[in-house]
């Protein structure tokens, strides 16, 4: 099939080039011609696992393209997917002025039945707008193409965004056209083999189905954090509770990992666009609201915890910060929990030293040059030279550190993790104090709160793995 995308951010490069992948033809149109030029080059400007490799042989192939020319795109195509951003408007509401330019650019190139499919994350009565956005333009053409516009909402996981639309749960279609569902059936015919997968219904209740699942997600981590808090105050271990209440089949283990909140461009985005969406049509979400609450108080407990460690003084503290990435598998950092993290001990008069598997560049790319940051080659050179260490993003090889190492580099023996990954006991049979989340701290007896300064067990300078790989001077 003939596809054309509009946009090739992490949305509409993803699903060319999966589409791609499997033999259809597609296009992606992209206004930067350097980051156009980059993609024909098979320069992803993301990291997403897989994704480079797949883009690289599907322009191996000849089965996808980048380009600024969205005339020739329109008319190459009988299917147009639009996955351009939906920015938060002050308001929380999602601003559509980009959809509804691609509509009006459609509308301008289009020279026969094209099927316009919102596969950008939109609010409900967002094709209706699509809708009449084309046909203005097609009047001022006076010209009369028959055209349907569909909904086709993106569940896409940061990190894992491949086999999510290689091996989806389900795909959601909106849309009153039975053309329609045949050409949905035959282009998404090599992922929906095992069983179908494609579950139809009107336009409206797919775009609801977006929000309403990201929106319930979101609740699941806000609820299990309410709950870890609570668990902290009161003596429990929210590892065990969160064993005990996921073995109920009606709950699950997803989504109930306790942490220092969530981050990332689709929950808090869509969350604040789903309250708009609901006031905007005269109720008022109290759930929805609270869900953002408590993931926005969530967000500051590690800078609580560490400041109350600290007797609220953090001047001249060295913070070794492990994460950066809002989630383990991607760069992204927006609304991440380590940007307030840093941004906190900076007004206190604190300096970090981070490592992030693939988040630095991003990190610099937001906070430029300052004498309070240091990006640090490993993990390990990280900890040279801090007070504490703080771990903000559960990557793999943070899971299994030496922690001999960790305490001799470390000024103070504690470590501060948002993520849960650490056993108690086994941290204190190595001397370390420990703050979770939702667990009883754990300090080694004879030491105050503070942490009297201990010196190191060994006396020992620490082994650095590598060179200090400093991206900020």
């Amino acid at each position: 099939m003939k596809i054309t995308i509009f946009g090739s951010g992490y949305v509409g490069l993803v699903t060319g080039a999966c589409f791609a992948n499997v033999g259809n033809q597609v296009v992606c149109v992209d206004i930067d011609q350097a980051k156009v030029d980059a993609l024909n080059a098979g320069q992803v400007p993301i990291y997403e696992p897989g994704l480079e490799s797949y883009l690289s042989g599907s322009l191996a192939d000849g089965n996808i393209k980048f380009t600024t020319d969205a005339a020739m795109a329109v008319q190459h195509a009988e299917m147009i997917f639009i996955g351009v951003g939906t920015p938060a408007n002050e308001d929380g509401s999602a601003d559509l002025q980009y959809v509804l330019n691609v509509a009006s650019t459609i509308g301008e190139h289009m020279d026969g039945f094209k099927v316009v499919v919102n596969k950008s994350t939109v609010p409900v009565g967002s094709a209706d707008s699509v809708a009449q956005q084309i046909q203005r333009a097609l009047d001022k053409r006076n010209v009369d193409w028959d055209f349907s516009v569909a909904s086709n909402p993106e569940f896409l996981k940061e990190g894992a965004a491949l086999a999510d639309f290689t091996r989806p749960d389900r795909i959601i279609v909106g849309t009153d056209s039975a053309r329609v569902e045949e050409m949905m059936h035959e282009l998404y015919a090599p992922y929906n083999r095992q069983r179908d997968k494609l579950i139809f219904m009107d336009v409206r209740s797919a775009e609801l189905t977006k929000y309403a699942a990201n929106s319930m997600l979101a609740t699941k981590i806000s609820f299990i954090n309410e709950i870890a808090n609570i668990a902290e105050l009161v003596g429990a271990d929210i590892e065990q509770v969160r064993i005990g209440m996921g073995s109920d089949a009606r709950i699950g283990y997803s989504f109930i990992y306790p942490g220092c909140g969530f981050g990332g461009s689709c929950f808090p985005k869509d969350l604040r666009a789903m309250e708009a969406t609901a006031i905007n049509a005269g109720y008022r979400p109290k759930l929805l609201s609270a869900v953002t609450a408590v993931n926005d108080e969530q967000k500051h407990r590690l800078f609580d915890k560490l400041s109350n460690y600290f007797n609220g003084d953090l001047r001249g503290k060295t913070v070794a910060l492990w994460g950066l990435a809002f989630k383990p598998g991607t760069d992204d950092m927006r609304e991440a929990p380590s940007r307030l993290l840093m941004e906190a001990l900076w007004r206190q008069g604190g300096s970090v030293r981070a490592y992030d598997p693939h988040a630095m560049e991003a990190t610099q790319s937001i906070y430029g040059v300052r004498d309070d940051l240091l990006l640090c080659g490993t993990k390990e050179a990280a900890l040279r030279g801090a007070d504490v260490l703080v771990v903000c993003t559960e990557w793999k090889p943070f899971w299994s550190p030496n922690f001999s190492e960790i305490k001799a580099a470390l000024t103070y023996p504690v470590i501060f993790d948002g993520r849960n990954l650490y056993d108690p006991k086994r941290l204190q049979e190595h001397g370390l104090q420990y703050f979770a989340i939702g667990r009883q701290n754990h300090i080694q007896s004879g030491e105050t709160a503070v942490g009297d300064q201990l010196a190191n067990a060994s006396g020992a300078p620490v082994e650095i793995l590598k060179a200090d790989n400093i991206v900020l001077s």
